[in-house]
C-alpha cells in the first residue's frame, strides 16, 4: 500500500523498539529462525522492519509475510537480556496489518471462516455431532491424503481434531469439599469446552477438592485470545467486555484458566481496554484476579490428598504459559508432589510446537515442521505420557506423534492432578489421537 505502514492508533512504540540492541540472544529460541535461518524471520529482524514502518516506510507484502510468519510464542521475551517487550510490539503490529494490509481473497475467506467458528462455543458444539460421525467412519486417512495435495490448510485443520468422546458439562456452581478457602470463577473457553470437556470437568473437581467454591457461568463466551493474537483488536475488545460483565457479581476471588493462551490474553485486559473509559479500571481489576489453574494451586497451597500415580511423564511448556506468563516451576512442582510420578524434561523446551493458536492452520508447512520436531523430542524422553497445559498444544503434538505411529498418550496437567486426587489407575490417564488407542474420555 502507499503511504506510511502504520496509522496513529497505537503503532509499535518507538521507545520499545529502541530497547532492542540486536544482540542475537533471541536467535536460538526463535522457531522460524531455527527453521529458515532468515534474519527477517527472527525477532530482531522483525523489530527492524517495525522500525522502518514507524519511520514512515510503506507496508509491503514482503514485510507482512515476515510478520505473519511469527508464531507469537514469546520465547524471545524469555531469552532477551535487554527486556524487550516483543509481545507488545508484535500485537500492535498485527493490529496495524489487519487494518491496513489488503489480503488475498483466499486468505480473507479462510480467516473469516476460522473467526466465524472458533471463538463461538455454540457453533463449535454444533460441529461435534458431524465430527464424531466423520471420525467413526474411518474416512480420515483418505480425506487427509486428498486434502494434503490440493488444500494443505484444510488438511492441517482436519488432522488436528482430537477424537471426541461424550460431552461433559460443568455445573454453574460447585461447592467446595471440606473447609472452604474461597471462590474461583472458572473460564470454560471455546475449544477447551467443546473438544476437551474432560479437562474442564477435571479442573472443577480439583478446585472443589482443594476447598474452593467453583462458579462457571454457562453464558460465558470467548475470552478474545485468538482475536487479539491475530490483530483483530475490535473483536478482542468486544469479547473481553462481555467476559468481564459475565463474572461481575460472581463473588469470585480469582478467575482460574486452564488454557495458556487464554490466560495470557486475560491478564492483558488492562492494556486491551485502556482507552475505554467504561471498562479500563474494571479490566485492570479483572486481570489482577486471573490465574492459571496451576499458578493458583501453587500460590494458595494444596490440601487434597494425592494418591500414588506410578507413571513417567514428559512435561511440555506451553509457550503462552512459560514465556508469556512466566509460569514454569508451578506445574512441575504440582506434578512432582504426586507420589510415584516421574517427570522428564523434553529437549529444546523453548522451541514452540507449531500450534500457536491458528498458526498451524494458516502456515501448515512451518507448523508441521515444528510439530514433527517437537514429536521427536517427546519420543526421545521415552515417557509414555505427555503432559501440557494448552488445548492447541495437545492437538498439535498429538497429530505429530500419530504420524510416527507411537503409542504416546497425552493429558492436561490438571487431568493428572485429578487422577491422583481420585486415586485412578495410571493407565487411565490421558488419551491418544490414533484410533489404535483409547479416545479422549
Amino acid at each position: 500500500m502507499t503511504g506510511p505502514a502504520f496509522d496513529d492508533h497505537h503503532p509499535p512504540s518507538a521507545d520499545l523498539l529502541d530497547d532492542c540492541v540486536h544482540c542475537g540472544f533471541c536467535l536460538p529460541t526463535c522457531p522460524t529462525y531455527q527453521l529458515w535461518g532468515e534474519e527477517m524471520d527472527s525477532p530482531r529482524g522483525r523489530i527492524y522492519l517495525m522500525g522502518l514502518g514507524v519511520e514512515g516506510e510503506p507496508m509491503t507484502p514482503e514485510m507482512v509475510q515476515h510478520f505473519d510468519a511469527c508464531l507469537g510464542c514469546m520465547a524471545c521475551v524469555t531469552a532477551c537480556p535487554s527486556g524487550v517487550q516483543y509481545d507488545k510490539l508484535i500485537e500492535a503490529t498485527r493490529a496495524q496489518v489487519e487494518r491496513r494490509h489488503p489480503r488475498s481473497r483466499r486468505d480473507r475467506l479462510l480467516r473469516r471462516a476460522i473467526f466465524s467458528v472458533f471463538p463461538y462455543p455454540r457453533r463449535l458444539h454444533a460441529l461435534r455431532g458431524p465430527l464424531r460421525a466423520y471420525q467413526a467412519s474411518g474416512l480420515g486417512g483418505p480425506v487427509r491424503r486428498v486434502l494434503g495435495r490440493a488444500f494443505p490448510r484444510l488438511a492441517a485443520l482436519e488432522s488436528l481434531a482430537p477424537p471426541l468422546g461424550r460431552f461433559q458439562r460443568v455445573p454453574e456452581r460447585i461447592r467446595a469439599r471440606g473447609t472452604r478457602r474461597g471462590t474461583v470463577g472458572m473460564l470454560l473457553g471455546c475449544v477447551q469446552r467443546e473438544f476437551f470437556p474432560g479437562v474442564n470437568a477435571a479442573t472443577a473437581r480439583v478446585l472443589a477438592a482443594e476447598g474452593f467454591d467453583v462458579v462457571a457461568p454457562a453464558v460465558q463466551g470467548c475470552c478474545g485470545a485468538l482475536s487479539v493474537h491475530n490483530g483483530r483488536e475490535d473483536e478482542a475488545q468486544s469479547f473481553a467486555r462481555k467476559l468481564i460483565d459475565v463474572f461481575d457479581g460472581s463473588g469470585a476471588d480469582w478467575i482460574a484458566v486452564n488454557a495458556a493462551g487464554c490466560g495470557s490474553a486475560m491478564k492483558e485486559y488492562g492494556d486491551l481496554l485502556a482507552d475505554d473509559p467504561n471498562y479500563a479500571q474494571r479490566a485492570r481489576e479483572f486481570s489482577a484476579r486471573v490465574r492459571d489453574v496451576s499458578e493458583l494451586l501453587a500460590e494458595q497451597g494444596t490440601v487434597a490428598r494425592r494418591h500414588p500415580l506410578p507413571v513417567t511423564i514428559a512435561y511440555h511448556d506451553a509457550c503462552h504459559l512459560a514465556h508469556a506468563q512466566g509460569i514454569r516451576s508451578q506445574p512441575r512442582r504440582l506434578l512432582r508432589d504426586i507420589p510415584g510420578l516421574t517427570l522428564r524434561e523434553i529437549p529444546e523446551p523453548e522451541i514452540c510446537c507449531g500450534s500457536a493458536g491458528i498458526y498451524n492452520i494458516l502456515n501448515p508447512g512451518a507448523g508441521g515442521d515444528l510439530g514433527e520436531r517437537k514429536a521427536r523430542n517427546v519420543l526421545a524422553t521415552g515417557a509414555p505420557l505427555l503432559v501440557t497445559a494448552n488445548p492447541g498444544c495437545l492437538m498439535q503434538v498429538a497429530a505429530a506423534l500419530d504420524a510416527f505411529g507411537e503409542p504416546v498418550r497425552l493429558a492436561h496437567t490438571i487431568e493428572v492432578l485429578d487422577a491422583s486426587i481420585r486415586g485412578l489407575p495410571a493407565d487411565g490417564v490421558g488419551w491418544a489421537r490414533s484410533r489404535r488407542h483409547a479416545p479422549h474420555p
